[in-house]
């Protein structure tokens, strides 16, 4: 992993020289961990920044609270690590300001998601230097995923197999929904220390499944978002899971979503959720490489309105150390798909109140089309007990 971040920076490092950009800090904790190898625990939401700040000509730095590096110190590979306190002179502020140095010309930040404590400290103490927005360049970058990028996307894609079976596994009449999300933290979270040893930069990296199951039961599988709350299963629910903020692993995120009936299927739920499966399926079927991907978005929408349904989701999104990357596959969206790239597929339409057909799948992208990443029947599935 950190060989693997060491090289993404020097290449970085190359773009900026190729582009003239002499000096760019980076304060998400994606980027972070692409670039640096590293991500905590804690951070800006405890008003604590840990930030990354790269030249185009020289070894770059850390900055980050003294209470954190010690663990950061072991879990990177760059070597400048320059720590800040709560209290006292040493702030995080201070320290930024020593990294930088003299004024520069500009200073190239990630402009949608720097948090506004960082962006207010660049403009109060940076008055007269343009700001200027780095996110293009390193999610170009990001597009294309090496071969080991890939490989650990696809032990995240065994979790959330195991994840998955386990949902499935948990569904019962009168079986509530929070005890199929505790199911399902259980066998990610064993998988995932499957790959795991506890030596070196793998000591680090927890096993535990986490965020909150979205997860929709009944009339409310309408809701799209709503998470696993005591609601008993009845007969003939229909029973919703999406993995997408919870299937990662080493900071590489998938997207994986699947509908379960309970029992039985009514006639509506079924022709809904063939639908959408019938959509994401013409979806993966277009991609490869060369396509445009508002293309792949227009042969699900063909699929859509042929079944008489109408869908305002968008049919995918890149996928790889941060939830949504780039590109997007929707309307509008007339990037080039490329081998390497990795997305998640997804098929999706609501019935506000009623039910809903969903599912959703990681691929990625091959010389000739394109591979799963995620595995789970792709049918009309009913619950086993």
């Amino acid at each position: 992993m950190l060989e693997h971040a060491k090289h993404k920076t020097a290449e970085l490092q190359q773009r900026m020289r190729d582009e003239e950009i002499e000096l760019a800090v980076f304060t998400d904790e994606s980027s972070i961990a692409y670039l640096a190898g590293f991500w905590g625990y804690l951070g800006i939401e405890f008003g604590r920044p840990t930030l990354l700040v790269v030249r185009a000509d020289s070894a770059p730095t850390v900055i980050t609270p003294l209470m954190e590096s010690e663990m950061v110190a072991a879990m990177t590979w760059v070597a400048d690590i320059r720590v800040w306190e709560d209290a006292g002179q040493r702030s995080w502020g201070r320290v930024l300001s020593e990294v930088i140095g003299s004024i520069p010309n500009e200073i190239w930040i990630e402009r949608t998601s720097v948090p506004a404590l960082v962006r207010n400290f660049l403009d109060d103490s940076f008055a007269d230097v343009p700001l200027k927005d780095i996110s293009r360049v390193l999610a170009d970058m990001r597009m294309i995923k090496t071969d080991f990028e890939i490989g650990v996307m696809k032990e995240a894609g065994e979790i959330a197999g195991a994840m998955m079976l386990a949902a499935h596994e948990s569904l019962s009449e009168g079986a509530q929904e929070y005890e199929s999300a505790l199911a399902v933290i259980e066998a990610g979270s064993k998988k995932a220390a499957g790959f795991l040893t506890d030596k070196g930069w793998d000591r680090f990296v927890s096993p535990m499944i986490h965020n909150l199951q979205i997860l929709q039961s009944g009339a409310d599988t309408s809701m799209v978002h709503r998470r696993a709350g005591v609601r008993a299963y009845q007969r003939y629910d229909p029973v919703y899971f999406c993995f997408c903020n919870m299937a990662q692993f080493k900071q590489y995120k998938l997207g994986f979503d699947r509908m379960f009936h309970i029992g039985d299927v009514t006639d509506q739920a079924r022709d809904v959720q063939e639908a959408a499966i019938a959509a994401q399926q013409a979806a993966i079927a277009a991609i490869r490489p060369g396509v445009l991907a508002e293309e792949v978005a227009m042969t699900a929408n063909d699929v859509y309105r042929a079944r008489g349904y109408q869908t305002g989701y968008r049919t995918g999104r890149s996928i790889g150390v941060a939830y949504l990357e780039a590109p997007e596959l929707k309307e509008g969206d007339k990037t080039v798909l490329r081998p390497g790239m990795t997305f998640a597929v997804d098929g999706g339409i609501s019935i506000d109140g009623v039910t809903a057909g969903r599912i959703g799948d990681s691929v990625v992208v091959t010389d000739t089309g394109c591979d799963y990443i995620t595995e789970y029947p792709r049918t009309i599935l009913l619950s086993k007990h």
